[in-house]
């Protein structure tokens, strides 16, 4: 998949994660050299993706049906990858240390050719407002708060026309120590590295995805000229869609039940699945499993659908039976449990945090009583069906695929900018 072509517009991903943003720019015709991304497990994610991509539209492909199957290991999977396929997803964390042994594993790859593209967005945690109300430090001298020193290092190196970096909504007012903006300090260090760029914030749910998700998009281009982000052309396939049809064709399971690979859908899914390239062909799907839960937290669950069920109104933790609190900090347990609410047309956002309990993603279905499985949290971030999220060794892990589902940029989403960012780099 990483071959380059005269006519490609090759791009680096750094930060990669599972890959979204690059499955966005894959789509709109853009062609990934290299993923670098600390996470194993995600590495493991972006190297079975890129076998799909390679087989995907060949007769081959069959063999990567047969590993969704559970028919084919992944080692032999991953083992259809010829070398520089599979040197392309690079497992280093980026750093002063790494960054010239990852320079060198990207040089060998492009062979002389031009970087026309580089995407990605830093760990957010530093920058989110949830990671700042957490800490008292209000993250302040986190490292990860200059990550973005290390994106300019490679804007610097290979000099592509234009990049793109993704973050949270905190970006725009998250302070260092003496009181100057992250964001400030970036766009000062892009000028210096010779980038003008212009920022926008963006909603994911005006991109087809049924995900309320604000982001911030920066897009840095090579030169003086200011004035080019694009406009956006806001989704209007979305507008009637409601969550309830990302769930609707899904096997009903109950909490600690489920299966990794070969899923087979409960009827012939709703026109949004389709719309939104999330069934795209494939007769069944993987990791609809779900996590067990406890006596508990299952009738809190219960609670909290019948009450959205039967006036559309959210649980308050005060509200439950004293036998039902267990957590001593009440005030930020308020808002703790709630239901993925079917008849909206958007959900609450997705973040990492669903890998540690599903207490935020309750299904709406009262009898399954459980929170999200792994490929219910994967649509609503607008995954594919056939998109595999996998763990560190042979066996998938459903805590590494949540915390995958949780720090991505919905594909659908990343489309929509990189359709725009080719007419930029064509202009």
């Amino acid at each position: 998949m990483n071959s380059l072509k005269k006519i490609s517009l090759n791009f680096i991903d750094l930060f990669s994660g599972a890959g979204g943003l690059s499955e966005g720019f894959i789509r709109a015709g853009f062609n990934p050299v290299a993923h670098v991304e600390i996470d194993e497990a995600a590495c493991n994610t972006l190297l079975t993706r890129t076998v799909y991509h390679k087989l995907k539209n060949t007769t081959g492909f069959e063999l990567y049906k047969s590993y969704l199957k559970g028919k084919l290991s992944k080692e032999k999977l991953h083992g259809l990858l010829n070398v520089d396929e599979y040197n392309s997803v690079i497992n280093l964390a980026i750093s002063d240390e790494n960054n010239p042994v990852i320079f060198k594993r990207i040089d060998d790859l492009i062979n002389g050719k031009s970087i026309d593209l580089i995407v990605g967005g830093p760990p957010c945690q530093a920058y989110s407002l949830a990671g700042r109300a957490r800490d008292k430090k209000k993250m302040k001298g986190d490292s990860r708060n200059y990550l973005f020193q290390q994106y300019a290092k490679y804007l610097e190196y290979y000099k592509p026309k234009i990049f793109v970096f993704e973050n949270v909504l905190g970006l725009l007012s998250a302070m260092n120590e003496d009181g100057s903006k992250y964001i400030d300090q970036m766009i000062s260090l892009f000028s210096e590295v010779g980038y003008i760029t212009e920022y926008k914030l963006v909603n994911a749910s005006d991109f087809g995805v049924l995900q309320n998700r604000k982001r911030v998009i920066l897009i840095g281009k090579k030169g003086k000229e200011t004035g080019f982000y694009p406009e956006f052309e806001k989704n209007a396939d979305n507008k009637t869609a409601l969550v309830k049809e990302i769930l609707a064709d899904l096997p009903e399971i109950q909490a600690g039940s489920g299966d990794w690979f070969n899923v087979k859908y409960k009827n012939k899914g709703s026109e949004y699945v389709f719309d939104a390239s999330i069934r795209n062909g494939i007769d069944f799907t993987t990791q609809h499993i779900a996590r067990p839960h406890n006596n508990q937290d299952k009738e809190i669950y219960r609670i909290a659908v019948k009450k959205w069920n039967s006036g559309q109104t959210r649980l308050d933790y005060n509200d439950l039976p004293d036998e039902l609190k267990s957590h001593s900090n009440r005030h930020s347990f308020v808002d703790r449990f709630k239901v993925v609410a079917p008849d909206l047309t958007k959900t609450q956002t997705v973040v990492a945090h669903i890998a540690k309990d599903g207490h935020y993603y309750i299904h709406p279905d009262i009898f399954q009583n459980r929170s999200l499985t792994v490929r219910e949290a994967a649509r609503l971030q607008s995954f594919p069906d056939d998109y595999f999220f996998e763990g560190i060794d042979e066996k998938p892990s459903r805590t590494a695929a949540f915390k995958q589902i949780g720090n991505a940029v919905p594909p659908l989403l990343a489309e929509q900018i990189a359709k725009k960012i080719k007419q930029l780099i064509k202009i």
